[in-house]
């Protein structure tokens, strides 16, 4: 069974799609997929589906959804989508679920970064990003349990985007990360990670006055929506361009890294 979270929600078994239309049994079969391989409590379902407020039928509804999610997976499906004391378990190995094979992708990059292998870290690490075909969940209502779930993965891809782009900065790619930085701090204006990447890259590129005004947009951003100056660490970074810093230059160096870190 081969399941896909990372954008429109997918699953097929056998080359057959195994995934519900109806929003509630589509919710149940989401929360499972993401905890593939672990048990999910009946009372975190009837949270997700309900909120605080369940019907008393709560309980019987919820196993008439489980009998539908089963007819859909058709031979075996007990097998499958299994139930345990207290709860339910969708029994398929771990890396048939793309938010899995992402994290674990992302968790490689990561460990490759940290032992200064910074071309395999961004190849990982762009490998992992590219499995996204959209916002998760997008086409899923969501619930309380899920809306938390689709804001940690949403936080996890943007952290691994900033880990790309690291490690991209440190092969000396900085010019081809011009555009996408440019699209990322206008989506994040208050981001300060983005903006001191936008702004390095900005700078090897001989764009001096651009990573200044990138520093201007943020530090007013922030000043309008929180009432706070940006961070002792952008403010120094800011300083280095503002002097043309020669150590902005080098591709990797310890000063540099501490500014972006």
């Amino acid at each position: 069974m081969q399941i896909k979270i990372l954008g429109p929600l997918e699953a097929t078994r056998n080359g057959r799609s195994t995934l519900p239309t109806a929003a509630k049994p589509r919710q149940i079969f989401a929360l499972l997929a993401l905890r593939a391989g672990q048990v999910v409590p009946v009372t975190t379902l009837i949270e997700e589906l309900w909120g605080e407020r369940p019907p008393r039928s709560a309980r019987t509804t919820l196993q008439t959804y489980i009998m539908q999610l089963r007819r859909l997976l058709g031979d075996n499906a007990s097998d499958v989508l299994v139930t345990r004391f207290g709860g339910y378990l969708l029994n398929v190995p771990v890396e048939n679920v793309d938010v899995h094979e992402f994290e674990r992708l992302a968790a490689a990059g990561r460990r490759a970064s940290e032992a200064g292998d910074h071309e395999s870290a961004a190849r990982l690490l762009g490998t992992a990003l590219g499995m996204w075909l959209g916002p998760a969940l997008v086409d899923t209502p969501t619930g309380d349990v899920l809306s938390i779930e689709a804001t940690r993965l949403e936080e996890s891809r943007l952290s691994v985007v900033e880990s790309r782009i690291d490690a991209e900065m440190l092969v000396g790619r900085h010019h081809t990360l011009l555009s996408e930085l440019a699209v990322l701090t206008a989506r994040h204006p208050m981001n300060e990670n983005l903006c001191a990447q936008y702004m390095v890259a900005l700078f090897r590129s001989g764009r001096q006055w651009q990573a200044l005004d990138a520093f201007k947009s943020l530090r007013q951003t922030l000043i309008e929506e929180l009432g706070v100056e940006p961070s002792a660490r952008l403010r120094e970074l800011h300083r280095a361009v503002l002097t043309a810093d020669s150590s902005l230059d080098r591709v990797e160096t310890s000063e540099v890294r501490q500014l972006l870190a």
